[in-house]
């Protein structure tokens, strides 16, 4: 299986921190957040790793990460030109570079502690499929999107910061994809806010009934407002100290 961490964007949110750096490229206590997704890469037994990113950064990438024999592993580049093209248009661009594996995808600004090794050798063993995780909200979950799963832990419903959430459980940015999903991404028609949605890119395998859910213990998106990105630093020292991740 190969890896890609998905680091683009324009991060709004974060100005003015993002105004001259990505926001991947920020410190979360003491490592830049990029490395947070890398090392959960290389705990899951991933070797060669494409980390996509925009244009204006992608320098900046290379010369901190370089080739990944610091890791121990190999990266790989690819460029996003549309910012706004979406996450499955982010993970089409790694077409070449999957060539026909599955494919394990980490937003560059999730961190969380689960080890995904033993589903990474599960999941390379399922002939079509594909696999979301979800984490428990205390408060609502309107704002990610939406994960409705039954007692085998099977997708029923899956939806994008729906008014109405039918569950507790919020989609993190981790995701694992059989070979077909570069075919289903040529499928996918943008949305009304013009990308293309990785809800819609999982839909397509909920209506196959090959969808799948995973729940962690804990997550946090630490790109997405200046609290969040304080409370991932918070978080992580805290973890760090109780060698907890």
């Amino acid at each position: 299986m190969k890896g890609i961490i998905l680091a683009g964007g324009l991060a709004t949110r974060l100005r003015p921190l993002t105004w001259v750096t990505n926001k991947h490229l920020l410190p979360i206590y003491n490592k830049p957040m990029i490395y947070y997704p890398i090392l959960s890469m290389k705990k899951a037994g991933i070797t060669e790793v494409l980390i996509s990113t925009s244009p204006d950064h992608a320098g900046d990438f290379a010369e901190l990460l370089k080739d990944g024999s610091e890791f121990g592993m190999k990266f790989y580049y690819s460029i996003q030109s549309n910012p706004k093209g979406g996450i499955a248009n982010a993970i089409g661009l790694a077409e070449n570079y999957a060539k026909g594996e599955k494919i394990l995808v980490i937003l560059g600004d999730n961190i969380f502690g689960y080890d995904l090794k033993n589903d990474v050798e599960e999941f390379s063993k399922i002939k079509k499929g594909a696999l979301v995780y979800g984490v428990k909200m205390n408060t609502q979950t309107k704002q990610y999107g939406v994960i409705e799963i039954d007692k085998n832990n099977n997708v029923i419903s899956i939806e994008e910061k729906p008014e109405n959430p039918k569950s507790n459980i919020a989609q993190i940015g981790v995701y694992m994809y059989d070979e077909r999903v570069f075919d289903f991404i040529k499928k996918l028609k943008p949305s009304l806010r013009g990308e293309l949605e990785v809800t819609d890119l999982n839909n397509i395998y909920l209506k196959e009934k090959t969808l799948y859910c995973k729940i962690i213990d804990w997550w946090i998106d630490a790109g997405t407002s200046h609290d969040e990105l304080l409370k991932a630093n918070n978080l992580v020292f805290e973890k760090i100290k109780n060698k907890k991740i």
